[in-house]
């Protein structure tokens, strides 16, 4: 068993990034609703970035991640442009055109558009059994997005409105696949969690800029009066840019980028457990069968 994961360690560290992911989606889910989902991700990673200077002055003895050199600094800064500010703006301006089940059936090409980026960026190839696998978590997770969503009132849209929804969720879904390709072209070999802390540091200045244009600073301060939703956002912040984000960067170091994203996209899946032992949620059996392909193609990236 020790050698199995030895040899797959990006592998099992994507599976854990996504186990952190599924916390992340129930906790910020819980406080979007609350304070909205602009100035939660603004709080993220601001509390997040307290973290990281806490692992860096302990572990160390940096404030921040100054010896990671200029090229380092460039790439994972470009990424959290990429990923952080634009992708997840215009994931979250989906959210609102055209719904989360449209939105997340868009973000399911993630994987491929991943795989296909590092082809061309990094010379990444993927084998065959890899692309099988790769199709048949994602078909599964469209399934369980698609059977999750069935039943439940969806919000109706124009044709003007549909058209940008869907624009807005294929540039959130570009962002999160250059953001990890970045990632990786800017780390190399340097420490996954300080390469993380970077791409934090550079996210929080976007979004502070964002906040500034558009005059909402009124709303985190709001936020902070609001005591259940800081305790969401606290325990999604930790399980989502400081651990979730940190292992993200672990896995694309230690395997293709396409394979991590693969497995990292699985938290519709993971999420169905929860839903039913704590809300109580009823899952259909196509919703089942969507989560047994995902796990399925799963396993045999892990093959």
């Amino acid at each position: 068993m020790e050698m199995f994961v030895l040899g797959h360690r990006g592998e099992v560290y994507a599976l854990l990034t996504a186990c952190c992911w599924t916390i992340t989606a129930m906790s910020f889910e819980s406080a979007g609703k609350k304070v909205g989902s602009l100035t939660v991700n603004i709080l993220r990673l601001v509390i997040a970035l307290i973290f990281f200077s806490i692992y860096g002055m302990v572990f160390r003895g940096l404030l921040i991640p100054i010896d990671a050199g200029s090229f380092a600094w460039k790439w994972l800064g470009a990424s959290a442009v990429v990923g952080f500010c634009i992708g997840d703006l215009c994931l979250f301006r989906a959210f609102v055109l055209v719904g989360s089940r449209i939105s997340m059936l868009m973000m399911s090409a993630v994987p491929p558009m991943t795989a296909l980026i590092g082809l061309w960026m990094l010379d990444e190839k993927m084998t065959r059994q890899g692309w099988v696998g790769m199709v048949l978590t994602v078909a599964g997770i469209s399934m369980a997005v698609l059977m999750k969503a069935s039943g439940k009132n969806v919000p109706l849209s124009s044709n003007k409105q549909h058209i940008k929804g869907v624009f807005f969720a294929i540039i959130g879904a570009l962002g999160q696949a250059f953001g990890l390709i970045l990632s990786k072209r800017g780390m190399g070999q340097f420490d996954a969690v300080s390469s993380t802390h970077i791409r934090v540091i550079v996210g929080v200045i976007g979004f502070s800029f964002i906040f500034f244009v558009s005059g909402r600073w009124h709303c985190v301060v709001d936020a902070l009066r609001n005591y259940r939703a800081m305790a969401s956002i606290l325990l999604g912040s930790i399980f989502g840019p400081f651990l979730g984000v940190s292992l993200s960067l672990l896995a694309i170091q230690r395997t293709d980028a396409g394979i991590a994203s693969t497995i990292m996209a699985i938290v519709p899946v993971l999420i169905i457990p929860p839903a039913i032992l704590i809300f109580r949620e009823k899952v259909s059996i196509l919703e089942g069968v969507g989560a047994i392909l995902a796990v399925s193609g799963v396993a045999l990236l892990f093959l």
